[in-house]
């Protein structure tokens, strides 16, 4: 489990435009880096809108959300096109950064058991050390949770 104070383990993942992106571009800004198990799914809509929603309050805290799943590129751009998303989606099918930042995990649901990403947020400083870590935050609340940590 990562924590505060750890270096944010580095990626390099496309987004749903095709290019490869790696979290040190980001390097001088703050990162708001959320996983989130599914695209076009209600918990994961309503997080995403309400990040998008936000966005203008982050910017002004030099702060950039990135949001990343297991979904492929084709996925991300319907889902940004749908809910008019302004901010990044990254897509990692091989759990690269996904398993770096300790996010999938067994879940239970109606008895079963899977593995699944854990929605997770973190607040990544300018110098790409990680100033807050959040396992399994609820959708609806976490924006404005991470907002908030930024003071």
């Amino acid at each position: 489990m990562l924590e505060k104070g750890n270096i944010a383990p580095e990626f390099a993942l496309y987004d749903d435009e095709g290019n490869l992106r790696n979290l040190s571009e980001w390097r001088g800004k703050k990162v708001v880096l959320y996983f989130y198990p599914k695209d076009n799914t209600s918990g994961c809509s309503k997080q995403a809108c309400e990040f998008n929603r936000l966005l203008p309050e982050f910017a002004l805290k030099n702060a950039v959300v990135l949001g990343i799943s297991r979904d492929g590129a084709g996925s991300h751009q319907k889902f940004r096109e749908k809910f008019g998303l302004a901010f990044t989606l990254l897509s990692d099918p091989d759990l690269t950064a996904i398993k770096a930042y300790d996010v999938w995990r067994e879940k239970k649901m109606a008895g079963k058991v899977s593995m699944g990403v854990l929605r997770s947020s973190f607040l990544i400083d300018e110098n790409g050390v990680i100033a807050e870590a959040r396992y399994g935050v609820k959708a609806a609340e976490n924006p404005a949770e991470m907002l908030g940590l930024l003071g």
